[in-house]
């Protein structure tokens, strides 16, 4: 055995050694959360616990639950319904925006956000999801800047007594910096190491606007505490014949239950394996062919609960509960 022998076979044992020390270990199935998304009633969440579901995601405001209203008695009645269903709440929905050029409408949405943490506290709900904020007649680093004051200022307090954390969902209508890598650093640098602050992700934002939704996940993984499941279909043959700006304002994409767009989801699923995720994942559900955006309501249709089943018959294969 040479010298150059034995130093070979160091050099790879050492790097066998440093790959098994990156790879995590798996001892166990891995089993995320399954949830779907939408308003609180009784009937939603006796439905998701029947069809097989064990996490929700709850918009709140004006409706079956707002935060300005919520009486002791009423979240009572809500805790229990969900520990009857053994239903866990992994985030509240609150969509708004936070610095709003509108001093009294900011007030007002300043004002209701803290409302919503304060109930999210009350029932250990753990996540908001919602918008950055966004002021169009600002420079974005200004923009950026404003939404650390405010957060700073409005929310944080309120955050660490009621142990929440905010989470930006990359919603590109919206009152939103928060819908791209640019502006995922630039929020997370101003915020620097805050721990009131990160990801709810959406893949099927990225699709509509022609951008990769796998890499921004492995980019931002560690900053991801909750997930909306929504896929994207792009409608080539409208985009072909007519560009992005078709006759008749046709669609030339549309949102789908997850396996009925173009999202890689094993591909997407495996970044989150690696890095052991363990949060909910939850089924946005936006699919015209199933119902929305008219879902009836507050309880769900027959037509449109039907959507919550087929995303469910597909991803179980990925996320076993």
């Amino acid at each position: 055995m040479t010298r150059r022998t034995v130093i070979g076979g160091m050099l790879a044992a050492g790097a066998a050694a440093a790959q098994a020390q990156q790879r995590p270990q798996r001892s166990a199935e891995w089993k995320p959360k399954l949830g779907i998304l939408g308003p609180y009633t009784v009937n939603n969440v006796k439905f998701a616990h029947e069809e097989g579901f064990n996490n929700m995601i709850i918009g709140v405001g004006r409706g079956t639950l707002d935060p300005q209203n919520a009486t002791d008695q009423q979240i009572a009645s809500v805790m229990d319904v969900l520990k009857q269903n053994q239903m866990n709440v992994s985030a509240f929905q609150v969509t708004q925006n936070h610095i709003s050029p509108d001093p009294a409408q900011r007030k007002r949405e300043n004002d209701n956000f803290v409302k919503a943490i304060e109930l999210a506290g009350k029932m250990g709900v753990p996540y908001i999801g919602t918008c950055s904020g966004k002021d169009s007649n600002k420079k974005f680093q200004a923009q950026v800047d404003e939404i650390v004051r405010t957060y700073t200022e409005q929310y944080f307090p309120a955050c660490q007594k009621n142990k929440v954390r905010i989470l930006w969902e990359n919603w590109p209508e919206g009152p939103n910096l928060a819908t791209s890598p640019v502006g995922f650093e630039a929020l997370f640098k101003g915020f620097g190491d805050s721990p009131y602050v990160g990801l709810q992700y959406d893949p099927s934002h990225f699709v509509r606007q022609f951008m990769d939704p796998i890499e921004p996940a492995r980019m931002f993984v560690d900053k991801i505490f909750d997930v909306h499941l929504k896929d994207t279909e792009i409608r080539w043959d409208i985009l072909h014949r007519g560009g992005i700006n078709p006759v008749d304002g046709a669609s030339w994409w549309l949102y789908r239950i997850p396996g009925c767009g173009s999202i890689n989801w094993s591909e997407f699923f495996t970044v989150l394996q690696h890095v052991g995720y363990q949060g909910a994942m939850s089924i946005e559900h936006e699919d015209p062919l199933y119902g929305a955006p008219n879902r009836g309501g507050p309880d769900f249709t027959p037509e449109y609960a039907l959507g919550f089943k087929m995303g469910y018959r597909y991803l179980k294969q990925y996320v076993p509960v």
